[in-house]
C-alpha cells in the first residue's frame, strides 16, 4: 500500500527551506545588534520622554538592546545631521517632522537630503503645542492677549521652543498685527523660567515642557495649537476656536529610518509601533505627559508630514523671514 501523504510533505519542507534561503540574511534577522534611537533634543524634552517609553517596549519585542542617545544642538539640527550622515542601519531617529517640514525652510543648506536621507516610519505620539503667558498677567485668552499687546505696542516680547513654534508664533503675530519683539533662546528651560518670572511675556512650546510650570501655577496656557482640545486641559480652547485657524498645527512625533532602509523593514518597525500604541500602560504613561499615543504606516506618516510642510510654507510666505 502506498503512503501518498509522505512525499508531498517532504517536498513542501524542501521548497520552504529553499525559498527561505533565498531571502537575504539581513532581512531575516534584524536587529542583529543593539539599536540606537537618536533624539536630537535634550533629555526631558517631549521627544525624549516618548522615545524612552517606546525604546523600552521595542527592546522587549525585538529581544535586543535599544539605547536612547540624545544629540541636542542647533534646535535639533545637529542630531538630525549626525543621524542622516551616519547611514547606520541599526539607528533610528525619534523626533518631530522638523527634519523634513521645518529645517529646509530655515536652513539655507542642509548636509542631507530631506527626501532621501530621513525616511518616515511611523507616527508615535501627538504632542500638544501651547501658547502661554505669565500667570501674573491679567490675560485669560488669545483675544485678551491681542488687546493687551495692541495697547502696549513695542513693549511686549515673545519666545518659543524649537521645531515649528518660531514659525507658528511669527505667523500669529503677523495675522494679529502685533508689535512684539522676538527673544531667541538656546535653552527653552531658561526661557520657561523667564516666563514664570514675567521677563518673557508670551511663549509657545510643547505641553510636556510647559506642564511643570502650569502645575506650579507659574504660567497660564491660553490655547493649544492642535486641531482638538487636550483631554488634560479640556477648558483650554484651540487656536482655531480662538480665531486663528491658520496656525493650527498637530505636533507629531515619530520614528525615522536612514537612507536605503528596506521598505519591508520600515513596515515591520511601524507595525511594532502600532502594536505598542494599543497597550494601555503606554497610553496612560504618555497621556500623563500631555501626549496622545498614535501609530501609523510609513505612508500615513509621510502624508501627514507633507500636510505640515505645506502649512508651514504658507506661513513662511506670509511672514517673509523666519525668526532664528
Amino acid at each position: 500500500m502506498r503512503h501518498v501523504g509522505i512525499r508531498p510533505k517532504a517536498t513542501f519542507i524542501v521548497v520552504l527551506t529553499a525559498l527561505t534561503s533565498m531571502v537575504p540574511a539581513a532581512a531575516q534577522l534584524w536587529p542583529q545588534r543593539s539599536v540606537r534611537i537618536v533624539v536630537p533634543i535634550a533629555a526631558g524634552s517631549s521627544p525624549d520622554v516618548a522615545a524612552r517609553v517606546f525604546a523600552q517596549h521595542l527592546a522587549a519585542r525585538w529581544g535586543s538592546t535599544v539605547v536612547v542617545e540624545n544629540r541636542p544642538g542647533a534646535d535639533g539640527v545637529t542630531g538630525t545631521i549626525s543621524f542622516a550622515t551616519a547611514h547606520d542601519d541599526h539607528a533610528l531617529l525619534f523626533t518631530g517632522a522638523a527634519p523634513i517640514s521645518v529645517y529646509p525652510l530655515i536652513e539655507e543648506k542642509l548636509p542631507y537630503n530631506p527626501a532621501r536621507d530621513v525616511l518616515p516610519v511611523s507616527i508615535a505620539v501627538e504632542t500638544f503645542g501651547t501658547i502661554s503667558v505669565p500667570a501674573s498677567f491679567p490675560i485669560k485668552s488669545l483675544s485678551d492677549l491681542i488687546s493687551f499687546a495692541h495697547s502696549r505696542p513695542g513693549q511686549l516680547n515673545w519666545a518659543t521652543g524649537g521645531g515649528a513654534f518660531p514659525i507658528l508664533m511669527a505667523g500669529f503675530n503677523k495675522s494679529a498685527e502685533l508689535d512684539m519683539s522676538h527673544v531667541p533662546y538656546r535653552d527653552q528651560n531658561l526661557a520657561l523660567q523667564d516666563v514664570a518670572e514675567g521677563r518673557i511675556h508670551v511663549f509657545a512650546t510643547a505641553m510636556t515642557a510647559a506642564l511643570p510650570f502650569v502645575q506650579a501655577g507659574k504660567i497660564r496656557v491660553l490655547a493649544v495649537t492642535n486641531n482638538r482640545r487636550s483631554g488634560m486641559w479640556p477648558d483650554v480652547p484651540t487656536v482655531a476656536e480662538s480665531g486663528y485657524p491658520n496656525i493650527a498645527f498637530d505636533g507629531l512625533l515619530g520614528v525615522f529610518a536612514s537612507r536605503d532602509t528596506p521598505h519591508d523593514r520600515r513596515e515591520r518597525i511601524a507595525s511594532d509601533i502600532q502594536a505598542i500604541a494599543t497597550e494601555e500602560t503606554v497610553k496612560s504613561r504618555l497621556e500623563a505627559n500631555g501626549q496622545i499615543i498614535r501609530g501609523s504606516t510609513p505612508a500615513e506618516f509621510s502624508a501627514a508630514i507633507e500636510d505640515q510642510r505645506a502649512k508651514l510654507s504658507a506661513i513662511v510666505r506670509l511672514i517673509g523671514n523666519v525668526p532664528q
